[in-house]
């Protein structure tokens, strides 16, 4: 095997303007942060983006001017409520965006996943879904039934990007043991052309081997692997840190001032020239063990 470790700088390099790229992670959990601080870095614009429940990596990169078009199935802030960059760039008509139920979203990255252009669905009949995205929905007729159904396009990415939680150097991915799965991460690696992964920590081939079966994304699918610790902050990572809430909520407010948010984005993306920069302007790393999982539940990932 090959390995497939670098930099983060020269993973996010291959990326060009215009692509479309899937972006993973649920809610408040593993949204590729520092992945999303380096598209900004290199001022890599005109993106459509694929994403599952987003949060704050759809917001900054829409604050950041990087969006032309989204899909998905929701972007906001959970419990702290909406997006409020995403919101603006939609209201103003900059970014356009196609939405889609759950299992309508799943059947696109399932068709990619499959090799198939689309799959058959009856999620988005009855709803005005279809009408606005009528290059990715069409109406079909089963040949058994005569039923109508909808043909979903499969959910094709040039690039897919995800933070996950340990990897060997050769791109096999694992999970912990226990997780949350409100997400669709695999299914977006497995649906992938190019995938590149962030992760907590870079772990030896030997125990990957050790525990094969918490490999969820092999080395076949990874095109790079990116070391990161705290690679989601302020979002969360199963098993590793919760959620900064005190960030989040400082993001929030400067998202709702005139410019607050291109400050915001001087100051912690673009005036630091990487991760550990960034991470320094919330305190030493003792300070940001803060937010880490009990030890115990650490034994259960690593």
């Amino acid at each position: 095997m090959k390995s497939k470790r670098l930099a983060l700088p020269d993973a996010i390099a291959r990326i060009p303007s215009g692509s479309t790229i899937a972006l993973g992670g649920s809610l408040l959990r593993r949204q590729p942060m520092a992945i999303v601080h380096e598209i900004i870095r290199q001022r890599i614009t005109d993106l459509t983006l694929l994403t599952w429940a987003t949060t704050l990596a759809t917001d900054m990169l829409a604050a950041a001017g990087s969006i032309r078009r989204w899909e998905g199935i929701y972007a906001g802030f959970f419990r702290h409520g909406l997006a409020p960059n995403f919101r603006r760039g939609v209201e103003s008509g900059r970014i356009e965006t196609h939405d889609y139920s759950e299992s309508a979203f799943v059947a696109r990255f399932r068709a990619a996943g499959m090799g198939l252009s689309f799959l058959p669905s009856k999620a988005l009949l009855g709803t005005g879904m279809p009408g606005k995205s009528p290059d990715e929905v069409k109406p079909i007729t089963c040949p058994f039934t005569g039923d109508t159904y909808l043909a979903l396009k499969a959910a094709e990415a040039d690039f897919t990007l995800l933070h996950g939680y340990t990897a060997d150097e050769y791109g096999n991915v694992q999970w912990p043991v226990v997780r949350d799965s409100d997400d669709i991460d695999q299914m977006m690696a497995s649906a992938s052309r190019r995938l590149i992964v962030t992760v907590e920590k870079i772990i030896p081939h030997e125990q990957v081997r050790r525990r094969p079966a918490l490999t969820y994304i092999p080395h076949t699918l990874v095109e790079a692997v990116v070391e990161m610790p705290y690679g989601a902050h302020p979002t969360a990572t199963d098993g590793f840190y919760n959620e900064d809430e005190a960030a989040l909520k400082a993001y929030l407010a400067a998202a709702k001032q005139p410019g607050g948010t291109a400050a915001y984005i001087r100051e912690y993306i673009l005036n630091t020239r990487d991760r550990d920069g960034y991470l320094a302007k919330f305190g030493t790393l003792s300070a940001l063990h803060a937010f880490d999982v009990e030890r115990e539940s650490q034994a259960h990932v690593l």
